[in-house]
């Protein structure tokens, strides 16, 4: 199966990097024209250096209902649609386990604001056009960590993204009346990032093979089999396909 999506405007949050940029590249190549988005400005460029003529960059906070508006508004207005949205931008900022009981509220409020309110803000801001149209897609990358436990030891990054799953089973009986699917991929461990990397340092060689062996393929994940899980799920062939959660994980 070869999708194309020539003349379709394709949004990616979180494209700095990664599995974003992986995505907004694999879009880039089918003929989309498309917008990314992140905080991160000088990754953020690079990726609409290697994407092409066609992919167009904007600093955008996910978590800033206004901004995240005005950003699709402008890709609306610059093409005339907008065909399929990609809410990849997320994480845990930096963050590491710790107990509990030592969380703040601020630390608990960043990541469930990013990793799961984004999406909602991103959501709500492309339905109107999706509706005018009857059509659309909407892919919500969540994560391993939100169908059981995550191997950060994050609470609140484990909780965002099962609410990120259950946000995306409630959009799609909500949209798709209207001819606009809601799915979600959760990747497994994929070394796409500094928090990645950093995680992946942190388990040691030891720690590394034990990770291996639980996968049944006995390799980690690339950012570009999640950019191809989400190609399919965006296109024509995916039509009846929705509400439903996709595991790229090798295997578990």
């Amino acid at each position: 199966m070869e999708s194309t999506f020539a003349g379709q405007t394709v949004l990616v949050t979180g494209g700095a990097h990664g599995i974003g940029r992986a995505i907004a590249g694999a879009f880039g190549a089918r003929g989309a024209i498309v917008f990314v988005c992140d905080v991160m400005e000088s990754d953020l460029m690079r990726t609409v250096d290697l994407v092409g003529d066609d992919c167009h960059g904007t600093l955008v906070d996910v978590t800033d209902r206004v901004a995240v508006g005005q950003w699709v508004d402008s890709a609306i207005a610059a093409t005339g649609r907008v065909d399929v949205l990609v809410n990849n931008a997320g994480g845990v900022l930096g963050q590491v386990g710790r107990p509990l009981e030592e969380v703040t509220s601020e630390e608990w409020e960043a990541i469930v604001a990013v990793n799961q309110t984004g999406a909602f803000w991103t959501a709500q801001a492309v339905a109107p056009a999706m509706k005018a149209a009857g059509r659309g897609r909407v892919v919500n990358i969540s994560s391993g960590a939100g169908l059981g436990v995550s191997l950060t030891g994050i609470q609140a990054y484990a909780s965002a993204k099962a609410g990120q799953i259950g946000l995306t089973r409630q959009l799609a009986h909500e949209l798709g009346p209207f001819g606009i699917t809601v799915n979600n991929i959760a990747p497994g461990f994929i070394r796409s990032n500094p928090n990645t990397e950093r995680q992946w340092e942190s388990y040691g060689e030891e720690g590394q093979q034990e990770l291996l062996s639980r996968i049944a393929m006995r390799r980690l994940g690339a950012p570009a089999d999640i950019a191809h899980a989400v190609l399919f799920l965006a296109s024509e062939q995916a039509g009846w396909i929705t509400g439903t959660v996709l595991p790229v994980d090798g295997g578990r």
